[in-house]
Order: structure tokens, then C-alpha cells, then sequence
């Protein structure tokens, strides 16, 4: 299970290798709907990448910073810098191609 993550230990989390970084609510449907495909991503691809998750109504200032406005929101950093960036509901093969490009 992907972790969830909270103000204090973002910048610790993203600071090392590729992490991706789910924003996400619990009333939102297409989070509750990318939810078991980020599980399943982070399970396959968790020797080369870190998948954590991070709820926007518990830390508003990580969605602030990183101007996160529409969730489902997914950020992918290397080495503590936003590389990229995707936006709503995305299928499996489309996150999992996206992220391997920084592997």
C-alpha cells in the first residue's frame, strides 16, 4: 500500500531517486478510481521508483506549492525536482510508461 504522506515529511520522501506523488482527496471518485492502479504500479515498479500519496485536505500547503488544483493529480520527482507531471485519471500503461522514462 501506497504511503500517505503529510507536510512534515514530503520534502524527505521526494528528496532521493524517482518518487511519485499522488494528490488525491477522499471524496474524490477518479482518485477512489486511480487508487488500486497506483497500488498495483508502486508494487511492480518498487525496486526503481517510490510511490507515496498525499491528501490534499491534510496537507493544503504541498497541493498550494505545487499549484495542484484538480485532483487526481501525480507529480514525479528525481532527485527532489518536479519532472513531470500528469493530470485526472490516466490508465495504467500510459503512468507506467510516463514514469519509466525518468527510471
Amino acid at each position: 500500500m501506497a504511503k500517505v504522506i503529510g507536510s512534515v515529511d514530503f520534502e524527505n520522501e521526494v528528496k532521493d531517486g524517482v518518487v511519485v506523488v499522488d494528490f488525491f482527496a477522499q471524496w474524490c471518485a477518479p482518485c477512489k478510481m486511480l487508487a488500486p492502479i497506483f497500488q498495483e504500479l508502486g508494487a511492480e515498479l518498487e525496486e526503481k521508483a517510490n510511490f507515496i500519496k498525499v491528501d490534499v485536505d491534510q496537507s493544503p500547503d504541498i497541493a498550494s506549492k505545487y499549484s495542484i488544483t484538480n485532483i487526481p493529480a501525480m507529480l514525479i520527482f528525481k532527485d527532489g525536482e518536479k519532472v513531470d507531471s500528469m493530470v485526472g485519471f490516466s490508465p495504467k500503461e500510459i503512468i507506467k510508461e510516463k514514469v519509466e522514462q525518468y527510471i
